[in-house]
């Protein structure tokens, strides 16, 4: 009898803004075949990142628990973590062959398989991982691919140097096919595939640098609540690498070309990983694929640059699922509510037949997906300890039409309103007109936060400059 369970294709890039798609309204970006998943699919308009830096954002994917639940709020490596349940492992126990391909998920040690049966990584941190001895081996260079001299964090930018055959995103395609040709075909498979990019060295095949040099490019927004001693510090750029930097003039420009020509050439990529399904020997009518991003990146707005922010740059990412004609997935719609990496293991386990545990934050999408009634959440957290610096602490709380912000630091708070302001430049905080909102988001946060560890609720009102490590130890 064959196994009739639909097999799963989750993809994953690195800090890609959720307005940097086609079908978001970008005004230059080409993503047609993003676009095209998410006409004949569901786009979830409202995806976030629930701590948007790369380690804590994966680690919420694997386990479905947001980050006060798994114990990681920040940027930091935690090698005594052991979840008692994982999303390719639950998904493995339920006869799933499960594949890794790409950037390794951030955790301790790296080739850790959290319940993958295989994995075949690139590591551009330390340059060993499968891709990078494979191109030490190509191009001779001590280096490997890492010879453009690009920072790995920086807003500096230069087409690709080597072939555009073995740029990371060509490799990890390349991997994934493999993959797919070889596999076991007696059992339904996940297959996760996680691309570097957009994430910086900010190193595009020269075609798709040129394609966004030659056109009017969207540049950084500067908010009117932002100081301008912030950007009179920001403007010298100092540190290639700091996340506060004002980006303007050819700099700008460079920046964001080399971004938006990444993104371009992942989603060409694609075409060859999604189009001819059929060639690759499964049932692409009983096949599942998602894709999100671990978080965005500010570009420049407002002064800042890289994630960590609660702002939409960092924390909105892209979000689409597309399914088959066997799963009863109805096409063309968009989700307007929030939703976040949290629901990806539950909504691969409903779709697996597998046993959900009970220990989730996340919720299964499949209702949605669906179309069918669900009453699903009235707003979501998000939060990030102190990264780059302790200035960066943060927590919101956004139900998709407004954005609060509390800074843990000194009790700063903001308001937004996201459909009137997408790109946040209007702080409704201080307006008088608005003092019944920014109550009633205040007390959703001192209630949610109340027994933190951390002491920044006592249930009355929040309290500001406690201690925030980036680990929770649970008790």
């Amino acid at each position: 009898m064959s196994d009739t369970r639909p097999n799963i294709i989750l993809i994953m890039d690195d800090q890609h803004r959720g307005d940097c798609l086609g079908c978001d309204g970008h005004p230059v970006l080409q993503t047609p075949n993003l676009d095209m998943l998410a006409a004949q699919g569901t786009r979830f308009s409202r995806g976030y990142s629930t701590c948007p830096s790369c380690t804590p954002a994966l680690r919420a994917l694997l386990c479905g628990q947001h980050p006060a639940t798994n114990g990681m709020v920040g940027f930091v490596d935690d090698p005594s973590w052991n979840p008692a349940h994982t999303l390719p492992g639950e998904l493995s126990k339920a006869g799933y062959q499960s594949f890794h391909v790409g950037r390794t998920l951030h955790q301790v040690p790296p080739r850790r398989r959290f319940g993958f049966d295989h994995m075949v990584l690139m590591n551009d941190h330390d340059h060993a991982g499968d891709y990078e001895r494979q191109m030490r081996d190509e191009t001779g260079q001590i280096d490997g691919s890492a010879c453009h001299g690009l920072p790995s964090h920086g807003w500096t930018a230069t087409p690709w140097q080597l072939d555009p055959t073995q740029h990371p995103t060509h490799w990890v395609i390349n991997e994934a096919l493999r993959f797919l040709e070889t596999r076991d075909p007696s059992c339904p498979f996940f297959l996760n595939v996680q691309l570097s990019a957009p994430h910086p060295p900010l190193c595009p095949p020269a075609f798709y640098f040129d394609r966004y040099l030659r056109q009017e490019l969207p540049l950084p927004m500067i908010g009117q609540w932002v100081e301008p001693e912030h950007l009179d510090a920001s403007r010298g750029r100092g540190d290639v690498e700091s996340p506060n930097v004002l980006l303007l003039g050819h700099v700008a420009r460079s920046c964001l070309a080399a971004y938006f020509g990444l993104i371009n050439h992942i989603d060409d990529q694609l075409f060859r990983l999604l189009r001819p399904r059929i060639r690759h020997g499964y049932n692409a009518a009983n096949t599942a694929i998602i894709f999100a991003s671990d978080h965005g990146n500010m570009l420049g707005d407002h002064g800042l640059y890289r994630n960590c922010e609660p702002y939409e740059g960092a924390a909105r990412i892209p979000f689409i699922v597309w399914g088959g004609s066997e799963l009863g997935f109805k096409s063309g719609q968009v989700f307007d509510q929030p939703v976040c990496l949290e629901d990806i293991m539950p909504t691969c386990l409903d779709l697996a037949g597998a046993p959900i545990p009970d220990n989730l934050d996340g919720r299964s999408l499949v209702p949605i997906l669906r179309n069918e009634p669900v009453a699903w959440r009235p707003w979501l957290h998000g939060e990030h300890a102190p990264c780059h610096s302790v200035a960066q602490a943060n927590h919101y709380l956004t139900d998709s039409r407004w954005k609060y912000i509390w800074r843990p630091l000194d009790g700063r708070e903001q308001l937004f309103d996201l459909v009137t302001d997408p790109r946040e430049c209007l702080d409704l905080a201080a307006k008088p007109a608005h003092v019944a909102s920014l109550e009633r988001w205040r007390g959703l946060l001192i209630q949610h936060l109340h027994n933190r560890p951390e002491g920044f609720s006592d249930g009355q009102k929040l309290i500001p400059a406690r201690p925030y490590p980036k680990l929770l130890r649970q008790g």
